[in-house]
């Protein structure tokens, strides 16, 4: 049955009965037919506001309270995904700011351990570069040396020539030239052909 039907049935009823309880009062007196009458009308407004009463409570805010509870649930539900992801966030956020001092003192180990490898191949490559210096300055300092020998072979050599001339040229007299030359004759006469 549907909820008008209903509510027409019962203002039906309620008029019968107050028209019922009407028209037994009105036998009763005449003052009272007019109580009786004002009494029906009272009893038809009440079952009218009750009927609309109930008309709005069984028809019409059950459909919007449920579109509430609906919409509320919802809220609820998409509230709590969203905690759920803000709290995955958070653990994620969480466990990199725990692992953040974990990887900086990696960083520094692995960059200390690099620094370390650079340190000791620039040495290496130094000693190597000094060792080659070395070398090179060795091998010119010989050249040099054997170049100042040479020189000062060659230097004393001509003052060697330079002091024997200049002997020579003091004790070479006239008497010890003719002496020198006919010593070379006599030595290429005994000589055969």
């Amino acid at each position: 049955m549907s909820l008008a039907r209903r509510v027409y049935c019962s203002i039906v009823l309620m008029v019968v009965f107050l028209s019922t309880a009407g028209v037994t009062r009105a036998q009763e007196g005449g003052n009272a037919a007019e109580h009786s009458f004002t009494e029906i009308f009272k009893w038809i407004h009440f079952v009218i506001l009750a009927g609309i009463a109930y008309w709005l409570f069984a028809k019409v805010l059950p459909p919007w309270f449920r579109r509430k509870a609906d919409n509320i649930s919802a809220a609820i539900t998409k509230a709590t995904a969203a905690k759920a992801e803000a709290d995955r966030k958070f653990q994620e956020a969480a466990a990199k700011l725990a692992n953040l001092d974990k990887e900086i003192a990696e960083f520094r180990a692995t960059a200390q351990r690099e620094a370390r490898a650079e340190i000791e191949r620039l040495r290496a490559v130094t000693k190597s570069d000094a060792g080659r210096i070395g070398i090179a300055a060795v091998a010119e300092i010989e050249a040099a040396e054997r170049a100042a020998r040479v020189e000062l072979k060659a230097l004393a050599a001509k003052l060697a020539v330079d002091g024997a001339e200049s002997l020579v040229a003091k004790q070479m007299t006239p008497a010890a030239q003719e002496a020198l030359i006919s010593s070379f004759v006599q030595s290429l006469q005994g000589r055969p052909n």
